[in-house]
């Protein structure tokens, strides 16, 4: 075992400068490897150890001035002095999702044996386009996607591959369908074709509120944002199917083309999950393609407890996994499926020097055929150290606590007058308002919840998530630690009514300075 101190004086300023061929990662530089690996543990163990709060709380323009005069054109003494830097820079004010009052935005917190997988895939570096870049990287990635094929509910004729997650993987979603419907009812191949000349009817219904990356996907697809249709949402914030039949009724009237639509199992903001039977009843009858959106409810994939609230979802041509959101793995680990695996050669490219036919001929398995990427991270390796080290079993048990963390706040405070709860949750996420006990404007409540959320992050004992329903403003926790316990959120809660509380008492005092203030302009007239 090498000591510390010989550790530390690897690369060193006190040894002679390492020749440039000394930083390559072989057999021959082990020792310097081993060094780096050991220093950058200790320092993250040591910030771990002693972080009390998810965030120091910086500002933006405060953190800047300490970039402003870097030079990085000029490199540091030692590998020493590169993570003392880098612990002011990034560490010493990063935002901690490990951490209890985390409740923001949909980050996890990550399980350590994929943060094993991560330092041997960035190791050994294998890139997942071609068998004879990864070897046994492909056979590894297929056993995957064949796995979560399965717990969705396909068969055999279902495929998929990694992505960087949900953004990706609707993109891929609407490029199928797309194409699909060009080359099965329009006799037009878009690969070579481009768009047909009634690509500007097309249409995806999905709910308003469905993920951007839907807008998104159709604008770089040459379809344009005013090819989605928003469907309304119910009272649970589902997509109403009865405002779905009426859209999809009326664009086939004004001779327009459904194309898609896009079932979200979880909404960003409230977790809330589509009717996927009803949905799925819908494009059979109008031979729709049907996209699942599971970025964040594909947990209930492994769950229990919750397995059933994806009934349906085999019912569906495509479906986006996230294993970075509720399989607890670190960014990016993202999946796309297609139930007819047969689909994906609509975004096959043969490159003579890279997956040429022949291979394909012969049986070689090159992912790159299916995939919008050509250099690719082996990222499942991180789900799969996960499954083996851990079992499916476990990652669904920690979904299931941090989904019934958010029923037990809801249940906590269904009847606080100070609090007005928009939502039942259905996953993790809670949505509600801090209202005070006297009457206000909407627009003061609104201005009271924008200053509770960011004092609270200025402060860094909590970070929480904002969003804007029907015009008003709310607060979001979004729950997926299982270190998050109820007394967490109480504190959060309690933090938030005291912030709302002096927020209202001195608003309220400058109004009384305000209205005496003409009363005194008078007085000194007199």
């Amino acid at each position: 075992m090498i000591s510390t101190d010989s550790l530390n004086a690897v690369h060193s300023g006190s040894q002679k400068t390492p020749e440039p061929t000394e930083f390559i990662f072989n057999q021959a530089n082990l020792q310097a490897y081993e060094a780096c690996l050991i220093q950058g543990l200790n320092l993250v163990r040591s910030r771990l150890e002693n972080t009390s709060k998810p965030f120091s709380g910086i500002l933006p323009k405060e953190l800047a001035l300490q970039f402003a005069n870097l030079e990085l054109d000029q490199p540091l003494e030692s590998i020493s002095d590169a993570l003392k830097e880098l612990e002011s820079l990034y560490l010493k004010d990063a935002i901690y999702f490990h951490h209890p009052k985390y409740m923001a935005h949909l980050n996890c917190p990550i399980v350590y044996p994929a943060i094993l997988a991560e330092q041997i895939l960035s190791s050994i570096n294998s890139s997942l386009d071609t068998w004879d870049q990864s070897a046994g990287g492909t056979l590894i990635e297929q056993k995957l996607l064949d796995w979560t094929a399965k717990k969705i509910g396909y068969n055999r004729q279902a495929d998929g591959i990694f992505t960087s997650g949900g953004t990706q993987s609707n993109l891929m979603a609407m490029l199928l369908a797309r194409d699909n419907y060009c080359a099965n009812k329009g006799s037009h191949n878009v690969l070579e074709q481009g768009l047909p000349s009634y690509g500007h009817k097309f249409r995806i219904f999905t709910s308003e509120l469905s993920h951007f990356s839907i807008q998104k996907s159709s604008a770089l697809l040459g379809l344009g944002y005013n090819s989605v249709v928003p469907v309304a949402v119910d009272e649970h914030f589902k997509m109403d199917i009865n405002d779905l039949r009426n859209e999809v009724k009326k664009t086939i009237d004004q001779g327009l083309i459904p194309l898609a639509i896009v079932a979200t199992t979880g909404t960003t903001d409230f977790g809330s999950i589509d009717p996927i039977h009803e949905i799925a009843q819908l494009c059979h009858q109008f031979d729709i393609w049907m996209h699942v959106d599971a970025a964040y409810g594909c947990g209930t994939l492994v769950s229990k407890n919750n397995r059933h609230l994806l009934s349906g979802i085999e019912n569906a041509d495509s479906v986006t996994v996230d294993y970075h959101k509720s399989f607890f793995q670190p960014v990016s680990c993202g999946a796309f499926f297609a139930k007819d695996k047969s689909k994906l050669s609509l975004i096959t490219h043969h490159a003579e020097y890279l997956n040429p036919l022949s291979q394909k001929q012969e049986g070689t398995p090159n992912l790159v055929d299916k995939s919008l990427q050509t250099t690719r991270r082996f990222d499942s390796l991180k789900l799969w150290l996960t499954l083996r080290i851990m079992g499916a079993d476990k990652i669904g048990a920690i979904f299931d606590q941090v989904m019934q963390l958010a029923k037990d706040s809801h249940r906590l405070y269904q009847d606080d007058k100070s609090l007005e709860l928009l939502h039942r949750p259905e996953l993790s996420t809670l949505v509600f308002r801090f209202v005070p006990s006297h009457p206000t404007t909407d627009e003061e409540i609104d201005k009271a919840n924008e200053h509770i959320r960011k004092a609270i992050f200025r402060s860094g004992e909590a970070v929480i998530a904002s969003t804007q329903v029907k015009g008003k403003r709310y607060l979001k926790f979004t729950l997926l630690n299982p270190a998050t316990q109820i007394e967490h959120i109480e504190e959060v809660v309690e933090l938030i009514k005291t912030l709302g509380q002096q927020y209202f008492s001195i608003t309220n005092e400058q109004n009384l300075e305000q209205s005496s203030q003409p009363n005194a302009v008078c007085m000194e007239s007199l």
